[in-house]
């Protein structure tokens, strides 16, 4: 199956949002900043990539993805954040009582 997304040639994070029925959503940063998506299928991506919040390099040349690189680490990194972002939203905020 040949991928093509909708990007200017260069080197993108790829972030795979989800994986169902062989096909994964995965939205692509440069800069910090989302600047597309695509879904795919599941199987171009490196075996350790296929799952949810999975963070992986890929070179895009003519508009289709080259190689993706699993980023083992930004994946565990961005997890962490993520995860302590939700654990601060799910503070309550002291009440009236408390203070």
């Amino acid at each position: 199956m040949t991928v093509t997304v909708d990007l200017a040639d260069g080197t993108y994070t790829a972030v795979v949002d989800s994986v169902e029925d062989g096909l994964a959503t995965v939205f692509f940063e440069a800069d910090g900043d989302e600047v597309g998506n695509a879904v795919i299928d599941a199987s171009a991506l490196p075996d350790d990539g296929r799952h949810d919040d999975a963070v992986l390099s890929v070179t895009v040349v003519d508009g289709e993805p080259g190689t993706w690189d699993y980023e083992a680490e930004r994946t565990t990194t961005r997890r962490e954040r993520t995860q302590n972002r939700f654990d601060r939203l799910a503070e309550r905020p002291p009440s009236g009582e408390d203070e």
